[in-house]
């Protein structure tokens, strides 16, 4: 039977579910469609590089999920078919997978991890990386082509496999950047003596972090959790936007009375933040703080955001810290490839960021890792803490909603995304027969209709948009004054008119 690889490619991603025992939810990413996307890798590997598959290096690695293990042995037997040199960097973070691509001692041409970042235990998936970074939506429907045209490899000789200790390496990279920075000279071994950090790991692949970066340089991390590698994830989502998690490290910082509090998700790709005060600096505070973080050195830069970013942050950047806000599309490479494209046009910009958590530092190679956000705050925060003040003084000024909240809306329609250009496309004209009664919408604007309310009872904003990939549109609503639900009324009489979308 022919695989159905298109339904497992999730933008950037392949996802899908690997393990049985979830009513309705079949396996459809096992072992064959595991070695198909692989031969499908290497043969997309071969075009970009100009080898042949017996003159590459591809690394591996996977983080928590139960399912990593199975996946891994069809990936590396598929590699091995096909003469590769294989890497087999066992329990590793995504960033860290990128890295072997530029590690001494690696330098492999491509990388797998094996993660479906936050989602159920059940699933799993890939996420692919050449030495210039992570591949594209164009990249992905690629390989899915050549793996379902039944792509098969030149014959060869077995390849090799070395297990390597990537997030060893990872780990001695962050350290050296930390100890660098923070120039203890009378601890110079140990610059975060005096600092007690928590981690919070979910029980993903994160709790290096805290026993391989933090405990070594002389923190004290009594108090940090969840850092076995469990991925039945038994204590909470590994994941920074869940509001249990961020309520779980929040709650951790202020019952061990600790400097700083980092938390990550299943793949380390996403991180956020706890201050002393137990305050979350998550969302909107994750995006100000990462830019704070490079404000001085790159005074006037482009912030690339994703389009649910709120006002207020707006305001913090450009008038609190004399940087650019470009508010763009969700989807963690959107904004990734939007501030490459303005650096390529001669616009500095240095910081992609979603507010998921996702952080991309120009100087880091754009790369997506929660990891070495998480290392620039510690940076700061050891800096800070020798003058008695706390990493939350840097955004001290970001003003946050009154109130805030997501509504997802089902299309019930065959041809959703269709359907759903078809709401937009009203609402376009429903805003602009409103703007003498208050609602204006807000241009430009890459994704969406946004719409800004100054009404009596209510100000703030809304988006509409489509989800990336799913038949549902959310609507985004924030509030200064009044509250969400009088917007949602006035949204509510709106879609009144469409009758395959969901109620609000």
């Amino acid at each position: 039977m022919a695989l159905e690889l298109k339904k497992l490619q999730n933008g950037s991603d392949i996802r899908g579910v690997s393990l049985d025992g979830v009513p309705g939810e079949p396996i459809t990413l096992g072992k064959e469609e595991a070695r198909a996307l692989t031969r499908g890798f290497i043969l997309w590997l071969q075009d970009k590089t100009g080898k042949l598959p017996t003159e590459m290096r591809i690394s591996v690695g996977h983080d928590s999920r139960i399912s990593a293990d199975a996946l891994t042995d069809a990936l590396i037997y598929t590699m091995m078919e096909a003469g590769i040199r294989v890497f087999d960097c066992g329990l590793a973070s995504t960033p860290a997978m990128f890295m072997s691509t530029m590690f001494e001692g690696y330098k492999c041409d491509g990388a797998i991890m094996i993660t479906a970042s936050h989602l159920p235990s059940n699933r799993n998936g890939f996420k692919y990386f050449s030495k210039d970074g992570g591949l594209d939506k164009k990249d992905i429907s690629r390989i899915i082509e050549l793996a379902e045209a039944g792509a098969q490899l030149p014959s060869s000789l077995p390849g090799s496999v070395d297990e390597r200790d990537l997030i060893g390496d990872y780990s001695s990279y962050l350290r050296n950047k930390i100890i660098a920075e923070v120039a203890d000279e009378e601890d110079p071994e140990h610059p975060l003596k005096g600092l007690k950090i928590v981690v919070d790991a979910g029980n993903g692949a994160g709790g290096f972090y805290a026993t391989r970066i933090l405990e070594p340089l002389g923190a004290d991390i009594t108090g940090s959790q969840f850092l076995e590698p469990d991925g039945n994830f038994p204590n909470h989502q590994p994941n920074p936007e869940n509001k249990a998690a961020m309520a779980s490290i929040s709650g951790a910082v202020i019952d061990n009375n600790a400097d700083l509090g980092l938390i990550f998700d299943t793949d380390v790709d996403r991180s956020a933040a706890v201050d002393r005060d137990g305050r979350e600096i998550s969302r909107n505070g994750i995006v100000a703080l990462a830019a704070a973080l490079i404000a001085v050195e790159h005074p006037g830069t482009t912030v690339v955001t994703d389009s649910i970013t709120s006002d207020q942050l707006t305001t913090y950047l450009e008038e609190c810290l004399g940087l650019k806000h470009l508010r763009f599309k969700r989807g963690y490479r959107n904004v990734i490839n939007k501030s490459i494209e303005l650096n390529e046009a001669g616009i500095d910009s240095q910081l992609a960021i979603e507010t998921s958590g996702h952080a991309a530092y120009k100087e880091n190679y754009f790369l997506d890792d929660g990891a070495y956000l998480a290392t620039k705050i510690v940076i700061k925060e050891a800096q800070l803490h020798k003058k008695g003040v706390d990493i939350g003084v840097l955004i001290s000024s970001l003003e946050e909603p009154k109130e805030a909240i997501e509504v997802r809306l089902p299309i019930d329609a065959k041809d959703f995304g269709v359907y759903g250009d078809q709401v937009l496309a009203g609402l376009e004209v429903w805003v602009k027969s409103k703007e003498d009664k208050g609602l204006k919408m807000v241009e430009p604007n890459y994704e969406g209709i946004r719409i800004n309310f100054d009404l009596p009872e209510v100000k703030g904003w809304c988006l509409l948009r489509k989800s990336l990939h799913d038949p549902i549109m959310p609507l985004n609503v924030e509030v200064t004054e009044g509250s969400c639900e009088t917007i949602l009324e006035i949204m509510a009489a709106f879609l009144d008119g469409y009758t395959r979308i969901g109620n609000i």
